[in-house]
């Protein structure tokens, strides 16, 4: 059975969120959004595709700062209104140069940066 990107479910928007989630150690990265187009693009070629809310536009995972996502495994979830994308990192994967976006925690009530930025 082949798998179609327009049996999932958007939202009104046309998108849904997509986890990465590193393959190797399960370590959540980061979330981002998909349209159908994004995830047919990351199926047939392997690097993650996202579509940035932002600029409008399709954004391929590490094509300017190199900080490469390669797919191992897309799985749906049960509603079929989000995917995780089981992945290869390279670098980190945040903006902000931390391994992942969730770099800070909540304990005791107050912010705590948990994480570093990575040195190149």
């Amino acid at each position: 059975m082949s798998f179609d990107p327009e049996t999932l479910s958007f939202d009104a928007r046309g998108l849904l969120p997509a986890i990465a989630q590193d393959a190797t150690s399960g370590e959540v990265l980061m979330v981002a959004w998909m349209n159908a187009e994004a995830v047919a693009r990351t199926l047939e070629t392997g690097r993650v595709t996202y579509w940035s809310r932002s600029r409008e536009a399709f954004w391929i995972k590490g094509e300017t700062s190199g900080h490469v996502q390669e797919l191992v495994e897309m799985r749906v979830d049960c509603d079929r209104d989000c995917i995780l994308l089981r992945v290869d990192q390279t670098g980190p994967a945040c903006h902000t140069k931390r391994r992942s976006c969730f770099f800070t925690a909540i304990r005791d009530g107050a912010e705590t940066e948990i994480m570093a930025p990575m040195t190149d």
